[in-house]
């Protein structure tokens, strides 16, 4: 039995009940911003990092923290898998990280986004009519899972009936750790298949584009050059696979945890009803207080000192954004859902960390805030009287901060 004092934030179990932000404060309050936690599951210790201060240092200094080595999600892989997993840019490191990068930012720049804002505004408000008239819905289906994945489909290029096969294939990959997300009785298995299906449909696309060239994200992926070589198939599908996971993922959770905090919190619902013009504010709160993404890892490459603590060379490192966002000596009450922190902290968008920090620093943000932005100011005025009618669900998870189900009802229209 380990001696070790704090809890395992590595348990998938931990995160069932969506109360784990006080095991994350508890830890801090008795070790700080960086201690040592055993896994029992694996066997491989690692040290929790709850810290701002502690994380951007981790996430600037990529030559002592790397993503690349054994990757930059949590779970321990075989060197095999490794191999594939390190075509992925989120598990790369410099230089080979920013040649990778550049290909892809140009699509994801504020001014590149923004022109799709009236195309996501009517999918936004085609999406709260399917439930407006019926005065119940299941809000992750119906409503927060929809527009994410259409919009980062579309910027790929990929037809719209598609969506459900994609939506089907990223829980698989990222939810393999809940048996209720994965059809069969192997859930790796489940994720390994759909992970090899988003390998193959990106093949097809690189064969289409090699006919008829595209004029899109894909195109410029496929067009792009690093150290004057195009990508090769596989690293393009890897690059595929990261963009549409993680842009289906990351802003379906924000979207129904920000329906949740409002729910729970009507008061501050009943003021964006009256004041839209603070959705914006409101929306860089719920990113705050429960970022899509909880965890991701680095590897020590020599011996350092973070946080009082000096970590060894070959230390595994696991990088906790929700006890980050919380880091009661950067924010007032951090506890505390407040869509009107920004009041004291005008600049909330750039002190949190829910997009990361760094060379890794989410490449879809503006995506991510518009989508975010536009679905808010579509279903805020029209699901009135919001209430829930059975006890939200949550994703058995350490990686995302996913709501399994969230059924609602509210006053039709």
């Amino acid at each position: 039995m380990s001696n070790c004092p704090y809890t395992n934030l590595l348990d998938p179990d931990l995160y069932l009940t969506g109360d784990h932000h006080q095991v994350m404060k508890t830890i801090r309050d008795q070790g700080g911003p960086v201690v040592k936690i055993e896994d029992p599951i694996t066997g491989v210790p690692y040290w929790a990092v709850q810290g701002r201060d502690e994380v951007d240092y981790i996430c600037k200094n990529p030559k002592l923290f790397s993503s690349e080595q054994r990757g930059a999600f949590s779970m321990e892989l075989d060197e095999e898998t490794m191999v594939r997993q390190r075509m992925m840019i989120v598990n790369m490191d410099p230089p080979k990280h920013n040649k990778f990068r550049r290909i892809a930012r140009n699509a994801f720049t504020p001014s590149a986004v923004d022109r799709y804002e009236a195309n996501f505004r009517r999918y936004a408000k085609e999406i709260v009519d399917r439930v407006a008239g019926k005065g119940e819905c299941e809000f992750v289906r119906d409503v927060a899972a929809e527009l994410p994945l259409i919009a980062i489909l579309e910027l790929c290029g990929v037809p719209i009936e598609d969506r459900q096969q994609f939506f089907d294939w990223t829980n698989a990959m990222f939810f393999y750790e809940d048996d209720s997300m994965s059809e069969g009785d192997d859930n790796m298995a489940a994720a390994r298949d759909a992970g090899a299906n988003m390998y193959l449909y990106a093949a097809k696309l690189a064969e289409q584009h090699a006919q008829t060239p595209l004029n899109n994200i894909v195109g410029a992926l496929l067009d792009g050059q690093v150290d004057d070589e195009k990508l090769t198939v596989e690293e393009f599908s890897a690059f595929f696979l990261m963009l549409i996971a993680a842009g289906n993922e990351s802003t379906r959770t924000v979207t129904a945890h920000g329906m949740r905090l409002l729910m729970e919190n009507p008061d501050q619902l009943a003021l964006l009803v009256e004041r839209p013009d603070l959705i914006p504010f409101a929306c860089e709160e719920v990113l705050r207080y429960n970022a899509a993404f909880m965890s991701m890892r680095r590897m020590v490459t020599e011996d350092v000192e973070v946080g009082g603590q000096l970590l060894k060379k070959g230390d595994k490192v696991v990088l906790f954004w929700h006890g980050i966002n919380r880091d009661e000596r950067v924010f007032d009450d951090p506890m505390s859902f407040n869509i009107r922190r920004y009041e004291t902290m005008p600049d909330l968008y750039k002190e949190h960390r829910a997009f990361g920090i760094g060379q890794h620093f989410c490449l879809g943000s503006h995506l991510a805030r518009l989508e975010m932005k536009v679905m808010f100011e579509e279903f805020i005025p029209r699901l009135k009287n919001p209430r829930f009618t059975e006890p939200v669900e949550y994703v058995r998870d350490y990686f995302i901060n996913g709501i399994k189900s969230m059924r609602i009802a509210f006053d039709a229209e």
